[in-house]
This record gives structure tokens, C-alpha cells and sequence, in this order.
């Protein structure tokens, strides 16, 4: 597959190229999230920091991040915890990058769907916001399933009313769909509100570095965090109709 067709592709590229260089935007990402791991969307620290649970104790303890972008997270991760890190992305330049950051780590350009990993290979794979391109949830989930390790977890930040379509509720979100089909147990956190809070935040931050943005000569990333939070602008309760976001953990039996 020609990954210049996949969703978000040359947009991805352009977003690792300029956040490889530019202090305005980690300064951004540093008041808007909590910590600079390169985010482009949702994955405050507090939402990170959820996932610390769930990651064993132990010297043989493996992470795949789906969709690992530059690598941020999972080294933050690594410093926290220990763990091995591993992950893969669809972005050339979110890899390169990550490979330099983090040498000797088990870092791959690759796709949902058409990347592989031996079964029972992980304790935690963690999909902050990346499930969604996968062209077949179900038989997606149903690989993470096999990569996981007996009680392994799947960690995964959802959101709807963008990519995905807002649904009634959690029961019938595509992704649980896909979960109750792969007989996985599950639970969901619903934070929505905090996503609010969180996007209201982030256009602060913007606000605030927009003159460093525009130095940097790159305003138009300044105009894309606004674009990006208008929804905030609204009432909550108007937020909750066209938006939600959950976090999911699942568990292989």
C-alpha cells in the first residue's frame, strides 16, 4: 500500500518535520499537555500517566506503541518504568526521529494492518488515537489480541465526532464493537469532560506562543491549534453532543 494514500499522511509528515525543530511548539506542548511527546491532538500527561498502571514490574517487560509518531511518549514511558520499547508508524520523518532519540530501540515505519509482531509478544500495547486507521477494526483488534501476552493489556485513547463518527454511547462505539467481538473483557473511562478542559487549555497555550510561532515563521501552525480547539469555544454540554473520548482497557484472558 502506498502510504501517501492513507489517511493523514503528508499532513503527518509536515507535523514531525516541524516539531523535530521548533521550540515554539514543544514551549506549547509543555503548557498545553504537561510535557513536550510531540502530541498533535489529545494525550495530556494526566492521560499518559493512566497507562502507568498497567505496565508490570520486571526486568522482561515489552510496550508496543501503535502509532508512536516521533517516540516521546514510549521513552517517556521507558524513564518512568524500565520497560523495553517498541512501536511503529506510517510517518518517515516521526521515525527517523525517534530513532535518533532512542538508538537501539525497536522502532519501525509500518502500517496498521500490515505490520506484524510475533504472538505473545507485548504485557502493554497502547493506541492513543491511531486505531482509527485501521481499515478493519475488528481484525485489528483481533491482532493485538495475538501480540499481547496472557493478561496483557490494550491501552487505547478513543475519540468521536471527528475521524470517527459520534455514536449514541459506549456500547455502541465501533471500537467496542470490535472488542466484544475479539472476547476481550473490557473497561471504558469516559473523558470527555477533560477533553474539554484540555482543549480549552491547549488554545491558551496556543494564544500564548503565538508570537513565537509566528518568529519561527510558521504561524500556519499557529492557525491550525486555533482551528483545532474552536470546538472548545462552545458550551460542554454542546461539546458532549458532537464530541466524546474515551479510554479503554483491555485485557487478554
Amino acid at each position: 500500500m502506498d502510504r501517501k494514500d492513507l489517511l493523514f499522511y503528508d499532513a503527518y509528515e509536515a507535523f514531525y518535520a516541524m516539531a523535530r525543530t521548533s521550540a515554539a511548539f514543544s514551549a506549547f506542548c509543555r503548557d498545553a499537555f504537561g510535557e513536550d511527546l510531540s502530541q498533535d491532538g489529545f494525550s495530556s500527561l494526566a492521560q499518559v500517566d493512566m497507562i502507568l498502571p498497567y505496565i508490570p514490574d520486571g526486568e522482561d517487560v515489552h510496550i508496543l506503541d501503535v502509532g508512536c509518531g516521533s517516540g516521546k511518549l514510549l521513552g517517556y514511558l521507558r524513564r518512568r518504568t524500565g520497560a523495553h520499547i517498541h512501536g511503529f508508524d506510517y510517518s518517515s520523518q516521526a521515525i527517523e526521529t525517534a530513532r535518533e532519540m532512542f538508538p537501539g530501540a525497536d522502532l519501525r515505519e509500518g502500517i496498521i494492518g500490515e505490520t506484524d509482531y510475533p504472538a505473545g509478544t507485548f504485557d502493554v500495547v497502547i493506541s492513543m488515537d491511531s486505531v482509527y486507521f485501521a481499515k478493519d477494526m475488528t481484525a485489528f483488534v483481533s491482532q493485538v489480541k495475538k501480540w499481547l501476552r496472557p493478561r496483557g493489556v490494550f491501552f487505547v485513547g478513543y475519540q468521536e465526532g471527528d475521524v470517527m463518527p459520534r455514536t449514541k454511547d459506549i456500547s455502541t462505539a465501533v471500537l467496542t464493537e470490535a472488542l466484544e467481538r475479539s472476547g476481550m473483557s473490557f473497561e471504558v473511562t469516559d473523558i470527555t469532560a477533560q477533553t474539554y478542559d484540555l482543549l480549552r487549555r491547549k488554545r491558551q497555550a496556543a494564544i500564548k506562543h503565538r508570537e513565537a510561532f509566528e518568529a519561527e515563521g510558521r504561524a500556519e501552525w499557529y492557525d491550525l491549534l486555533m482551528l483545532q480547539t474552536d470546538c472548545a469555544e462552545s458550551t460542554l454540554e454542546q461539546f458532549r453532543r458532537d464530541m466524546a473520548r474515551y479510554i479503554y482497557v483491555a485485557r487478554k484472558d
